[in-house]
């Protein structure tokens, strides 16, 4: 447990946090594996090529993650004062998020459960 004023203990952990711009999409209804085809596409490259990626990649999660791109560089911009030709995407992530169960009738009064799953997808941008 941190010793110190409560204040004290504020301002570290505020001085370790991350000022990279990002933005974040939660309750995605996509699954973590196929957001996760999208983001391994972009991973680590800048940002005028990630939207080129994006607009004529076919999947579903690239019209989303796409979005969230084009927030996160909005944030760049207004929060962080980055020109945005200098930004790459430095981070890019999905993690589970909760699970739908629905129910699908099947024959002879079995029910077979239907999950139909989200996620959390995360973009952190960073300046080279």
């Amino acid at each position: 447990m941190a010793k110190g004023h409560r204040s004290q203990i504020k301002r570290e952990r505020n001085a370790q946090k991350d000022t990279r711009p990002s933005a974040k999409l939660s309750y995605a209804r996509v699954s973590v594996q196929k957001a996760c085809f999208v983001l391994d596409a972009i991973r680590g490259k800048d940002v005028r090529t990630a939207l080129a990626i994006l607009e004529y990649n076919p999947r579903y999660a690239s019209s989303l993650i796409k979005k969230l791109l084009e927030s996160a560089i909005a944030n760049a911009e207004n929060n962080n004062g980055m020109n945005g030709e200098n930004l790459y995407i430095a981070e890019c992530y999905a993690n589970k998020g909760p699970t739908m169960k629905r129910i699908h009738p099947r024959a002879q009064g079995r029910a077979y459960r239907i999950e139909k799953r989200t996620s959390h997808i995360t973009v952190v941008l960073d300046e080279k």
